[in-house]
C-alpha cells in the first residue's frame, strides 16, 4: 500500500464531495451533475476510479447518466464518487433530499448515523460481522431496514472490489479486519432490505483481453486496457472520445466476453434507499480518508 497516494486520493474525493453538495439542485440534468463532478476530480489532480453514480429513490446504486441522458435530479438522490491516484482508490457517497421530505431526511440520517457509528468502531482485528451488526442495529433503531445484499468492500491497487466484504448486517462471519483499505457503505431502506438487478447501467469493467473481430472494437479494447485497467468505466466516456460508434464496439466487446456490464441495483419493493459511504485505511491506527 502507498499511504501517501491513498491519503491524496481521499483528500481529492472529500473536496469533490463538498463541491457536489454545493452544486446539486433539483431539476439539474444528471448528465450535467456527473460531468461537473468528474471534471472537478480531474482538475484537482485525481483520476476517476469509476463513473459518478447518481441513483434516485428506489435505485440503490449503479445509475450513471448516458451520453444523451435527459433525466433531471429529484427525489432522494445518492451521489457516489471515486478517485484514484496511480490505482490507489478513495470511494465515498452521500444522499440528498431534493423534495423537502421528512421521510427522505430521516432515511438519509439513518445511513449517515450508521456510517458514523461504524467508523468509530472499526479497528484492526475487529470481526466483519461486528461491523455489520453495528450498522444493522443503528439503521433499525431509526425505523428502517439495512440493505442485506449490498455491502462495503476491501480495495486494492486498481481493484475497487477486492477480498473482504463489509456487511450491512450481522452475517455471522467472524473474519478479522487486517491492515488494508476498506469502503464502508450502509444502505438504509423503507422496504424489506433487498435489491435485485435492474436495467443495464452503461457501466462496464474489463474481464478478458482476447481480441474481438472488428477494428473499432480492438481499438477501444486497447484504450480500455491502457486507460482504465480493471477499474469501472462507462459508455459516456468512450462516446466522448470515439463518438457513438463506441456503442457498437461495446456491444461486441460484451458479447465477446471482454467486458462485464453492471446492472442498475433496484430495491425489490421499489422502496426508497439512502446511502452513506467513506473510505477507511486500517493500519495500527484507523484513518477515514474521505472526510
Amino acid at each position: 500500500m502507498n499511504t501517501k497516494k491513498i491519503l491524496e486520493a481521499g483528500k481529492i474525493a472529500k473536496q469533490a464531495k463538498e463541491y457536489a453538495k454545493n452544486l446539486i439542485k433539483k431539476d439539474m440534468l444528471l448528465l450535467e451533475i456527473a460531468e461537473k463532478i468528474e471534471s472537478k476530480i480531474i482538475k484537482l489532480g485525481g483520476k476517476l476510479a469509476f463513473p459518478v453514480n447518481l441513483s434516485i429513490d428506489n435505485i440503490a446504486a449503479h445509475y450513471t447518466p448516458s451520453y444523451n441522458d435527459k433525466l433531471k435530479a429529484y427525489g432522494l438522490l445518492k451521489v457516489d464518487l471515486g478517485v484514484h491516484i496511480d490505482g490507489f482508490i478513495a470511494d465515498t457517497a452521500f444522499s440528498l433530499d431534493l423534495e423537502n421530505s421528512e421521510e427522505n431526511k430521516k432515511l438519509i440520517e439513518a445511513s449517515k448515523k450508521a456510517l458514523e457509528v461504524a467508523q468509530k468502531t472499526i479497528k484492526k482485528e475487529i470481526k466483519v460481522n461486528e461491523i455489520g451488526r453495528i450498522i444493522e442495529k443503528t439503521i433499525e433503531s431509526q425505523g428502517f431496514s439495512p440493505i442485506i445484499n449490498l455491502s462495503g468492500h476491501e480495495m486494492k491497487k486498481y481493484e475497487l472490489h477486492a477480498g473482504l466484504t463489509i456487511p450491512n448486517i450481522d452475517n455471522k462471519k467472524r473474519i478479522p479486519l487486517l491492515t488494508g483499505l476498506y469502503a464502508v457503505e450502509p444502505f438504509a431502506s423503507t422496504g424489506n432490505g433487498k435489491i435485485h438487478d435492474g436495467k443495464p447501467s452503461g457501466i462496464y469493467m474489463l474481464q478478458l483481453q482476447n481480441q474481438p473481430r472488428s477494428p473499432i472494437a480492438r481499438e477501444i479494447l486497447q484504450y480500455i486496457i491502457e486507460e482504465y485497467q480493471t477499474l469501472p468505466f462507462c459508455s459516456r466516456w468512450l462516446i466522448k472520445k470515439f463518438n457513438t460508434k463506441a456503442l457498437f464496439a461495446l456491444r461486441e466487446l460484451e458479447n465477446n466476453g471482454n467486458l462485464h456490464h453492471f446492472p442498475q441495483l433496484v430495491e425489490k419493493e421499489n422502496s426508497k434507499v439512502s446511502q452513506a459511504e467513506n473510505t477507511i485505511l486500517v493500519e495500527d491506527k484507523t484513518t477515514v480518508t474521505t472526510e
